[in-house]
């Protein structure tokens, strides 16, 4: 069975580090789903604009293993990255087919754009380029369980660092080369917490790009330094 693109997104994101580690975790992150010239057809979308989300089915494209053999276990970085659990417990890009599922929220659709039709969303866990497989109306009704368990992950996922009690000392050149939006959007990105787990160094710098620059930041104690060079 052979699967091709349907369409690319657009994002902030040149690499995968800062990118969040779900859909929706971030809500500000905007991207924009550009359509393969074949299916650049306005026809391919009627009715969608009835919809207030959407699923993305994707390809993991940087997400390629050397011997290209799959695992039955991974080490999720939410249990510290030492402990394994079988790979159809997780949503790690490491699988057998390298595909990523989303669900994210529609801002608008232009139909006639340079590029033809574009859908623009928000709540994105895509690196810029990403190939998108397929798209499908979330339905609220079906796709929506608010009983469901979540396993190990009920516990360790979604505990970023506290909001209520950390702080935020960005420098004057980060402040002044994004927008309010855009500064919100960081904050929030580094609230999620995108270092592995089991680094808690506050001496160590990381890196990761966004939106054309190159953004460096460190955790100490209850305080986010973020600055730009």
């Amino acid at each position: 069975m052979e699967l091709r693109p349907i369409a690319h997104i657009r994002t902030d994101f040149p690499t995968k580090f800062g990118v969040p580690r779900q859909s929706g975790l971030v809500g500000g992150l905007k991207g924009k789903i550009v359509f393969e010239p074949e299916y650049r057809d306005p026809e391919a979308l009627r009715g969608l604009e009835g919809f207030s989300h959407i699923w993305l089915l994707w390809d993991f494209s940087e997400a390629r293993r050397e011997d290209d053999k799959w695992r039955p276990t991974v080490r999720p970085p939410r249990l510290g990255g030492n402990k394994r659990v079988g790979v159809f417990a997780t949503r790690s890009p490491f699988r057998p087919n390298n595909i990523g599922l989303s669900s994210v929220r529609v801002l608008g659709i232009d139909l006639h754009s340079a590029d033809g039709p574009v859908i623009e969303v928000e709540g994105a866990d895509m690196m810029s380029g990403t190939p998108i497989f397929d798209i499908k109306p979330y339905l609220a009704f079906t796709d929506s369980h608010p009983d469901a368990t979540a396993g190990f992950a009920e516990e360790t996922f979604g505990s970023g660092l506290p909001k209520e009690s950390m702080h935020f000392a960005f420098s004057t050149s980060l402040a002044e080369s994004f927008t309010p939006e855009k500064l919100e959007v960081i904050k929030e990105i580094l609230l999620s917490d995108p270092r592995p787990h089991y680094h808690d160094d506050a001496d160590r710098v990381y890196t990761f790009e966004f939106a054309g620059r190159e953004i460096k930041f460190c955790v100490k104690h209850n305080q986010i330094e973020a600055w730009i060079e």
